[in-house]
């Protein structure tokens, strides 16, 4: 289908861009199955009937510019940017590594700016609508009953949109100078993890700390404000002003935004050319440069090593994973206090919750050894058995699994070391029994398309869940005392697996009726 723009315009190539992140956005729907788009139509049919509600109960009726609002506005604004940053960076890396395309638009008769200004403005545009379609649907009833001025949220979320896909431009650009084009893509993947989590971790700052769990950061600054414990600073009411179309901090913060976005685009324009320039040949010279240590002894340990360090160089991948250690970090901390101060019962909660991110890690991570191996073919006519192979996989999968739960069930076996004993063996029956439901069942597919994909096949993924809960569960029991009853989730867990295993004839046989 032709673009209804003009050939080489700004709008033809922003449209082209968008055109493209649809692609995107419907092969990772496509990947997931109807459920995806089931989820998201009730979701925004939860949102628009939330806006309807909240139409109704403001209707006639201003927001009013007090301490209180204005703080509110402003963490949630802090918390947008912070999303948005996180997706604008993980992005930008991308423009240099994934879409291998720059080279070639820039040796055609396009303006290498025109090109780079796009290529900006389509992260803008991708990072802003996934806050502007909540948003119209949950204040659009607001607005047609009478809160007209309200449209200016949109324009808020345009401006937070640009300015942070330029900050994301910037933060991208400065990696390149400090480390280099070869670890640039991976740090800023990782910097795109700590940034999403940043306000969780914030959120659970009294928790790590030790202070009362039932009161949050937020809502405690939220209480100090609105008893005048804390006098905010000039213009921090302007965001919320903003939003309610007052033109003054509205314009202010419209040309804040732009203006970030224009000095990243414009400015650092041929400095990102050069950028994607150094990428590929920094790529090129990697390839060539060969081994740099001897092979492992044995096809196991090769296979192993060959496994660990493909993992370690997966952008993707190693950003998922960071995320479920930080979100484990309170859940450390939580558990650490509990075994101090608790009886032993209370800590089967965060033991089973441990356990199944035990499972969930390992199911990532087998799929990218076993699903997403670039060379089957070669691994099916090598003369090592496929047995040999599949277990040297497994255990490149476990290992990093084994690596992040040694602080949490360390601090745990300080303070209750019978509790930690059995998280250790839950996690460790968990995690295992993920990587074999991986293996039995595996769906081949591309490195690329991991970002994208839900754990391989529904089958996989609701066997792994299952596994994950009758674990945790009997983890729980366990470590609450109640050895007996532990019994009864791991029998059901045993005859699931029983259930789901498959010969290695079987697992070839799925193989290549998949391949046909």
């Amino acid at each position: 289908m032709s673009l209804p723009f003009k050939p080489a315009s700004t709008a033809w190539l922003l449209a082209h861009e968008l055109r493209l992140n649809w692609r995107g956005f419907k092969a990772g729907r496509k990947a997931s199955g109807p459920g995806a788009f089931i989820a998201f139509v009730v979701l925004g049919c939860i949102i628009l009937i939330g806006g309807i509600f909240l139409g109704l109960a403001v209707r006639g009726h201003e927001v009013p510019i007090i301490p209180l609002s204005s703080i509110i506005a402003d963490l949630i604004l802090a918390v947008i940017l912070t999303l948005m940053l996180s997706t604008t960076l993980a992005a930008s890396a991308d423009a240099l590594y994934e879409r291998n395309d720059l080279d070639l638009l820039f040796s055609s008769p396009l303006a290498p700016r025109k090109v780079l200004f796009v290529r900006a403005l389509g992260l803008a545009v991708n990072a802003g609508l996934w806050f502007l379609v909540p948003a119209a649907l949950l204040l659009t009833p607001s607005i047609v009953l009478g809160h007209w001025a309200w449209a200016s949220v949109f324009v808020v979320l345009s401006a937070a949109a640009l300015g942070a896909s330029g900050v994301g431009l910037l933060l991208a650009m400065a990696l390149f100078a400090l480390i280099g084009p070869r670890r640039t893509r991976t740090v800023a993947q990782v910097m795109a993890a700590l940034i999403g989590a940043a306000f969780f971790l914030a959120s659970q700052y009294r928790n790590l700390m030790g202070e009362r769990a039932s009161e949050s950061l937020f809502a405690r600054i939220a209480l100090d404000v609105r008893d005048g414990k804390i006098v905010l600073p000039p213009f921090a009411d302007w965001p919320l002003r903003a939003a309610i179309g007052q033109p003054v901090p509205l314009l202010v913060i419209v040309l804040i935004g732009a203006g970030i976005f224009l000095f990243a685009a414009r400015v650092l324009g041929r400095r990102f050319a050069d950028a994607a320039a150094a990428t590929q040949g920094a790529e090129t010279r990697k390839a060539a440069k060969g081994p740099t240590r001897a092979f492992a002894a044995g096809a196991f340990r090769a296979t192993v090593r060959k496994e660990l360090r493909l993992v370690s160089r997966d952008a993707a991948l190693l950003s998922q994973v960071l995320l479920r250690v930080l979100y484990m970090v309170p859940l450390a901390f939580a558990m650490s206090r509990s075994a101090a101060h608790l009886p032993v019962w209370a800590l089967a909660g965060p033991a089973a919750a441990v356990t199944f991110l035990a499972g969930q890690v390992a199911g990532s991570l087998i799929w990218i050894t076993v699903s997403a191996e670039d060379t089957p073919d070669l691994l099916a006519i090598s003369p090592t058995p496929m047995k040999v192979l599949r277990r040297a996989k497994l255990t490149a999968a476990l290992i990093p699994v084994a690596v992040l739960l040694a602080i949490p069930i360390a601090i745990l076996a300080w303070f209750a070391p019978l509790a930690a004993l059995w998280t250790a063996i839950g996690a460790a029956l968990t995690a295992w029994s993920s990587g074999l439901i991986g293996i039995w069942h595996q769906k081949p597919g591309k490195r690329a398309d991991f970002r994208r994909r839900r754990t391989g096949s529904f089958l996989s993924a609701l066997a792994e869940l299952l596994i994950a809960f009758l674990f945790g569960g009997a983890t729980a029991l366990a470590v609450a005392g109640w050895y007996v009853w532990a019994l009864l989730p791991l029998i059901v867990a045993g005859a699931v697996m029983m259930a789901l295993r498959r010969t290695d004839e079987q697992i070839g046989a799925a193989l290549r009726t998949a391949a046909t």
